[in-house]
This record gives structure tokens, C-alpha cells and sequence, in this order.
């Protein structure tokens, strides 16, 4: 399988992501995503927390921006694992629509 190359960006959103969510597991993160587990542990060590505050303690805006970015990452991740599952479906689907086809035409009833 081909190796995939993930952006700057993209990788630390995914830390940001780990790092805002409580509770939160590299498993569940990682599957929310599409990555795997590994290559988001490592990204975790890569890039630390994952925090993108510069220390103040009065800026609660680009807190809510992060969690906004996260949230569309959460999303766009969500929605590419639905597409594939109903491109999955989907093709299931035919091959069975086919196979009955196939079925019928050889009952002699």
C-alpha cells in the first residue's frame, strides 16, 4: 500500500485535536481521522502538545478558533470515512444486484 504523505497543517491540527479533546485516546482520534494510530503518536511526540497559545492567559479567542479548526478537521475526516463506507456499500450492492440476476436466470420453474 502506498505510503501517504500528510501536510504540515493537517498534522498539527490532528495534535491539536488530540491535545483539545478530554478524554480523548490516540485510537479513537487516529480512526476519527483516518490515520493510524502509530503515525499519530508519533506526530503527538513530534509537535509536543499540540498547543498554539503563546502563554497569555487572555486569549480565549484563538482557543475558540482552534477548537474550530479541530472540528472541521473532525468533519472532513468523518465525512471522507462515510464516502468511502458508501462507495463500500455501493459496490456490495451491485455485485449482489448482479448475482441475483445471475440466479434467476438459471431457475427453470
Amino acid at each position: 500500500m502506498a505510503r501517504k504523505n500528510y501536510t504540515d497543517e493537517f498534522r498539527q491540527r490532528a495534535v491539536d485535536l488530540f491535545a483539545s479533546t478530554p478524554g480523548a485516546t490516540l485510537k479513537g482520534i487516529a480512526a476519527d481521522l483516518g490515520i493510524s494510530r502509530g503515525a499519530l503518536r508519533e506526530w503527538v511526540e513530534k509537535h509536543g502538545s499540540g498547543s498554539t497559545t503563546t502563554g497569555t492567559a487572555s486569549t480565549p479567542a484563538p482557543a475558540r478558533a482552534e477548537s474550530q479548526a479541530a472540528k472541521v478537521l473532525r468533519l472532513e475526516a468523518e465525512n471522507a470515512r462515510l464516502e468511502a463506507e458508501k462507495l463500500k456499500l455501493q459496490t456490495e450492492r451491485d455485485i449482489l444486484r448482479q448475482a441475483a440476476k445471475y440466479f434467476a436466470g438459471e431457475t427453470n420453474w
